[in-house]
């Protein structure tokens, strides 16, 4: 059977798609389709971020949620909205997270009602399909925990009774990496529940004319229509777990995850969630650029948004990081993680090097 890549040892990997079953290429080519659907709409109101957008969406065929480090006005609010505007029947919500923000401002709680004599349950907004959690690091410890049910069970306990969440559920918070004077920084446990971290950072002059222009007298999220279905989501979810992973593949990123523990700026590296999330965002992310199999450009691109988040690092790696900029710093250990364990068939493999000696 041919598979997206050749035995590990070989000098060059060309991908070629795997052998499936007849009814495998129809699927794929309708996931397909709703995918580039999906991501066309939303580029409608927010532009020149398809590669961001396509994280987002990324995260929500897993089922896992977004930690956007923006600063304001990179139109956050706007592709929440897209989103769920973009699916038929969804509903969306934002909380402005603040100190006195309390867990059933997050949740709801149960209120008295004097013609019932009982007590009524009132949903708070993360009963939604697209929750924006606007600056969830001003939020206090207590209030932050309370999202860590709904984003790892997708349920709420109330009062001793749990209610499940809609189906899809995506939740997007975001954190000013300016200021932090009266935040309450994510501990490590609730950072790893993140699926992958990103920004959708300033938009180009071109894409800021556009937008003065076509904001003048309305919003563009006034006449966006929904254009695929919940069915739709589903099946972009189930289509995704199917997109072919190589052995090769599987074991050079359980080995790029172990790196991670390895390096002498970490204190923690990725744990296994991270192992996981990898993979999975690989298979979804191969789906958006259509292939129904993973390359290793796609765990390459990915390594950055679904890993660094779940590393802790060391307060000299830190400092260096503040006074020479976070980008390069996390260039830095990106390749160093990489020169630990080489792409499969790349000048660094120790096996390329062997199979072009022979």
């Amino acid at each position: 059977m041919a598979t997206p890549i050749e035995e590990r040892g070989t000098a060059s990997i060309e991908p070629v798609e795997p052998a499936v079953t007849e009814a495998e290429p129809e699927q794929f080519l309708r996931a397909s389709e709703i995918a580039e659907r999906f991501l066309d709409n939303i580029e409608t109101v927010v532009y020149g971020k398809r590669d961001e957008i396509k994280l987002v969406l990324t995260a929500l065929m897993c089922g896992g949620h977004v930690l956007l480090e923006d600063v304001p006005g990179t139109a956050k609010t706007v592709l929440a909205r897209a989103i769920a505007g973009s699916v038929v029947g969804s509903t969306t919500s934002r909380i402005q997270c603040t100190p006195d923000l309390q867990p059933t401002d997050v949740t709801g709680l149960s209120i008295f009602d004097q013609r019932s004599r009982d007590f009524e349950f009132r949903a708070g907004p993360i009963f939604t399909n697209v929750v924006l959690v606007d600056e969830i690091n001003r939020a206090t410890p207590k209030t932050q925990s309370a999202l860590l049910e709904a984003m790892a069970e997708r349920q709420v306990t109330v009062d001793g009774v749990t209610r499940a969440l809609p189906f899809p559920f995506l939740l997007m918070a975001t954190e000013n990496p300016i200021e932090y004077e009266g935040t309450f920084p994510l501990p490590e446990a609730q950072l790893d529940r993140f699926f992958l971290r990103t920004a959708l950072g300033y938009p180009s002059i071109d894409d800021e004319i556009r937008i003065l222009e076509e904001q003048r007298y309305s919003h563009p999220l006034d006449d966006l229509g929904p254009v695929v279905s919940l069915d739709d989501v589903k099946e972009l979810r189930a289509t995704a777990q199917q997109v072919y992973v190589d052995e090769v593949l599987h074991r050079w990123l359980v080995e790029l995850v172990r790196a991670t523990r390895d390096q002498e700026a970490v204190v923690i590296g990725s744990s296994v969630r991270g192992s996981l999330a990898l993979e999975r965002a690989a298979r979804a992310w191969a789906l958006l650029d259509g292939r129904a199999y993973v390359v290793p450009e796609d765990i390459e691109l990915l390594f950055v948004p679904v890993l660094v988040h779940r590393v802790v690092f060391t307060p000299s790696f830190v400092a260096k990081a503040r006074a020479s900029g976070w980008e390069s710093a996390v260039e830095e250990f990106r390749a160093s993680c990489f020169a630990a364990a080489p792409s499969p068939g790349s000048k660094e493999d120790p096996l390329f090097a062997h199979a072009s000696s022979g």
